[in-house]
């Protein structure tokens, strides 16, 4: 599987500025997006402008997205522009990440990204109809690595068994151009980490072959709530241990379809 890292972008690189609201209604089930404005995006064409408009997912569904218009030759769009996702119950939605992703429109060549928001719903309190200002990260496409795993469940006796097998070719954290990793997993139920196993480092190894075997005692009735949180850390003796990348196993708030078809199995 492959692994995506916390966001992280360029440093230094400013991208602008995005207004949105939220608000859930209850009774249908329905979260309204409010799309408001921009505020000094970056510039992607040779005029000085951009084109941007704002593509939007509910994350880990990248199928399903919307956009708002275009806005032309401006750095200071206002969309004013409402979406609606029905048919999520409030659990369902709290395990969701709302991504929004500015783009910049091209007509003849492949749109430029601006920049983009990740925003965990199961941070909200929708009651209080939120409306939030929040600075564009440059959009992160870097190969971090690939991990391979395994997972087994036994109904009777309640135990949820991963291994984590080797890794290849992670992202170099280290002046030496390698790294020290190790892989840590919770166990989580819903937003909540429950238990956590680790394996040991591997010092100055990209391609580490750990072959450890992690065992979680869960309940039948509760095998569908839970997921497993999986990171791979670069270990430094000075300082503060780094992440490479990370992966969710789940049913149902998995980083990926890749990483929920294990759990179908």
């Amino acid at each position: 599987l492959e692994m995506y890292g916390d966001q992280q972008g360029k440093a230094g690189e400013k991208c602008g500025d995005i207004n949105f609201g939220l608000d859930y209604d209850f009774p249908t089930q329905t979260l309204r997006l409010k799309m408001i404005q921009g505020r000094d995006l970056a510039a992607r064409d040779l005029n000085g402008l951009s084109d941007p408009y704002v593509r939007i997912t509910l994350l880990p569904d990248k199928k399903h997205r919307l956009e708002t218009k275009i806005k032309r030759r401006t750095l200071n769009p206002r969309w004013n522009e409402t979406f609606y996702f029905e048919g999520f119950p409030i659990n369902k939605l709290q395990a969701r990440v709302l991504h929004l992703h500015v783009y910049d429109y091209d007509r003849f060549s492949k749109d430029d990204s601006i920049g983009e928001v990740h925003l965990p719903l199961c941070q909200i309190d929708f009651t209080s109809k939120p409306q939030f200002w929040r600075k564009l990260h440059p959009a992160t496409k870097e190969k971090l690595g690939e991990l391979l795993v395994s997972l087994t469940y036994f109904p009777s006796n309640n135990t949820l068994t991963i291994g984590v097998l080797k890794a290849r070719n992670l992202k170099a954290k280290d002046i030496n151009g390698k790294s020290d990793p190790y892989v840590k997993v919770w166990l989580m139920f819903g937003e909540k980490k429950v238990e956590k196993k680790k394996t040991p480092v591997y010092k100055c190894n990209l391609n580490p072959t750990f072959n450890q075997t992690f065992e979680f005692n869960v309940p039948w009735e509760q095998i569908r709530d839970c997921s497993l949180d999986i990171s791979v850390m670069d270990f430094d003796t000075i300082g503060r241990n780094e992440l490479i990348g990370r992966l969710v196993l789940g049913a149902r708030n998995s980083s990926g379809p890749q990483e929920t078809n294990p759990w179908a199995e």
